[in-house]
């Protein structure tokens, strides 16, 4: 009789999962694909082109935690960190924890020579929003493929000479199924056709942290 008991609950289980919606089905990969708050982000990295800023790569001493350069000001980093914040996540704080905690892990030490965290200019760094996307979030294939790019997903670039790039790819295409990219590279906040114009050193997801 248990044994029956068993199959049965086993069986209504199953039951169960055929009747679920197909979404809800779908791999962990393919929920990600479509995650509101990636959609939020796509539609907040959108509405920062519709603001002034000028380029400017200076060092400065802001608050913490949630601190920032003067909004008139930025660079391609900035985009990202205030897109995030626009969705209550703030990456200055995120990626301060994280590299106290795990300092050798990030490059400060060898790119930088610094023995410390600086909550100044960590998170506007590009290569330690690289290690800290792939430690808190996901780090996705680089592939030549326009489909395996989805909004809300980042890239990074090598410009040429190791100079890195960060950009957010949103919902709005140049050919279908190729998605633009909001990116500041100089000349302010701008959505463009730049996914494949430079080497892509890196395709992450970040959901902000865990709760």
């Amino acid at each position: 009789m248990r044994r029956l008991c068993i199959v049965g609950v086993l069986t209504m289980a199953l039951l169960a999962a055929l009747a679920l919606p197909a979404r809800l089905q779908q791999s962990p990969a393919a929920l990600n694909a479509t995650s509101p708050l990636l959609e939020k982000l796509s539609a907040a990295a959108i509405e920062r082109t519709h603001l002034s800023v000028r380029y400017d790569p200076a060092y400065v001493r802001i608050p913490y935690p949630n601190g920032d350069v003067p909004a008139d000001t930025g660079v391609c980093t900035d985009e990202v960190i205030r897109s995030y914040r626009a969705l209550g996540i703030d990456l200055q704080k995120e990626v301060h924890e994280d590299m106290q905690r795990n300092f050798s892990a990030y490059p400060n030490q060898r790119r930088w020579r610094l023995a410390h965290t600086d909550t100044n200019i960590d998170h506007r760094r590009v290569p330690n929003l690289q290690v800290f996307f792939s430690r808190k979030g996901e780090s996705l294939p680089v592939t030549t493929n326009n489909s395996d790019y989805k909004p809300g997903e980042l890239v990074t670039w090598d410009l040429g000479g190791n100079i890195p790039h960060i950009g957010i790819v949103v919902d709005k295409q140049s050919l279908p199924g190729r998605h633009l990219v909001e990116h500041n590279i100089g000349a302010g906040p701008k959505v463009e056709d730049v996914l494949f114009s430079w080497k892509i050193t890196g395709h992450y997801r970040y959901f902000g942290p865990a709760r």
